[in-house]
């Protein structure tokens, strides 16, 4: 156990044998700011005045070489080895709901969406609760560091989590939970963290946009908020894109929650193939330009959820500044 001192004040918080500087913050329940959780994004930066620390991804992206030449660290990448005085500033915006626990869990169930999406069940050894669109940190064996993975579920299901993953070619992580996980298997699992949950205090419509496995956050965001009394009668709009058909999945996930076809919409799109080549009749592009086609005039009122693939949220957010829609109603949590 070390202690982290937080420069010009007088607050202490305690970080645990094997976990990081900004992990450890927010389990102490302050607002310590961070994003992706895995290195790539830089939103978790400190400056270390005091003390030793071991990085655990030393060339992550999300450091600069004038970040390293002024001592700048990554807090989720800092596992401490001494107590340590660090420089940043705390924001409440990040303060946790549900303060996130390290712990193992059990996989309990596998099922098939796609050729290349599958669902996996992890039953928790401790129930936390999370807010609808927040992911977990993975860790699995014989796999170094760990792996960013939203949830499915509802937030208000605590006793499991579950996780619709795509598979990446030649990926680490997901060749393992593909080819070598098995029911009944065990792994280290953390959270929750992330940004881009369900907002039930807003007034306005939702939109969720969504591509590959950044199905998984938008389905736990309109299931929570089809079934939350606080949205009873929100229009909520559902677009998930694939290269090919046969990626175009998520509709019998939807069918199931109430106000399907009358309050809940959904609108897949491909953009791979060109038309008639495979027997594709609905919309064609990419998920960015069907939001702008169906929805430009209303977007600026919405409250905006995504996730998908990098190039997919970059024309999102392009797209969303160019029709004017505030920063305060889009809500994503930055992957690489």
């Amino acid at each position: 156990m070390t202690v982290m001192t937080l420069s010009g004040t007088d607050m202490k918080w305690s970080c645990a044998d094997g976990d990081t500087i900004m992990r450890s913050a927010i389990r102490a329940g302050l607002g310590f700011p961070y994003e992706c959780n895995v290195g790539s994004c830089g939103n978790c930066r400190f400056d270390l005045l005091e003390g030793e620390i071991e990085e655990l991804r030393p060339d992550a992206p999300g450091l600069n070489d004038r970040d390293r030449q002024r001592g700048r660290r990554l807090g989720c990448q800092a596992r401490p080895l001494t107590d340590c005085l660090v420089k940043l500033r705390l924001m409440p915006q990040y303060v946790s709901a549900h303060t996130p626990v390290r712990q193992e869990a059990e996989l309990v169930g596998i099922r098939d969406i796609t050729h290349d999406i599958r669902e996996f069940r992890f039953r928790l050894d401790r129930p936390v609760a999370f807010l609808s669109g927040q992911y977990a940190l993975l860790s699995l064996a014989g796999v170094e560091g760990s792996r960013a993975y939203s949830m499915a579920n509802r937030g208000d299901q605590p006793e499991e989590w579950h996780f619709q993953i795509r598979r990446v070619p030649n990926g680490a992580a997901t060749s393992m939970l593909f080819d070598k996980l098995k029911t009944g298997d065990r792994i280290g699992i953390d959270g929750p963290y992330g940004m881009a949950y369900l907002r039930e205090d807003s007034p306005r419509d939702i939109i969720c946009l969504a591509g590959g496995s950044g199905l998984s956050p938008m389905i736990s965001v309109t299931r929570a908020a089809a079934v939350s009394p606080a949205l009873a009668g929100r229009r909520l709009d559902f677009i998930y894109g694939g290269r090919e058909a046969r990626d175009i999945c998520g509709r019998e996930m939807l069918e199931e929650l109430p106000g399907f076809g009358n309050t809940l919409h959904y609108h897949p799109v491909v953009s791979g193939m060109p038309a008639g080549d495979d027997g594709w009749d609905g919309y064609r592009g990419f998920v960015h330009e069907i939001a702008a086609k169906l929805f430009a005039e209303r977007l600026p009122q919405c409250e905006i959820y995504f996730a998908g693939p990098p190039m997919m949220g970059q024309a999102i957010q392009k797209m969303l500044i160019d029709l004017s829609v505030p920063q305060g109603q889009v809500h994503f949590d930055q992957f690489y």
